[in-house]
């Protein structure tokens, strides 16, 4: 079942990993099966020491995503400079 959070789908539980001497987690399976995520794809680590938490992405979504923000705030910024370069009424 999924559950709906203030209108957005709910963190999914997946299970405990357990991290072995060599530092290696193994991701389970549903989690692998529901992002796709196969053997040699690139995943990006990322942390808060602050927040103790941990973050693991697919490079290529995360690369994606970044581009497409980037894109977005491009447009944001050209639209900022068009509005400020536009006369205003009484000018």
């Amino acid at each position: 079942m999924n559950l709906k959070l203030e209108g957005h789908m709910a963190p999914k539980f997946y299970g405990v990993a357990t991290v072995g001497e060599r530092g290696q987690v193994v991701i389970p399976v549903e989690a692998r099966r529901d992002f796709n995520i196969k053997p040699a794809d690139k995943l990006v680590v990322l942390g808060s020491h602050n927040r103790g938490g941990i973050m693991i992405a697919k490079a290529e979504t995360l690369t994606e995503f970044l581009s497409k923000t980037i894109g977005m705030m491009t447009r944001f910024e050209e639209t900022l400079k068009a509005d400020i370069e536009l006369p205003q009424k009484g000018d």
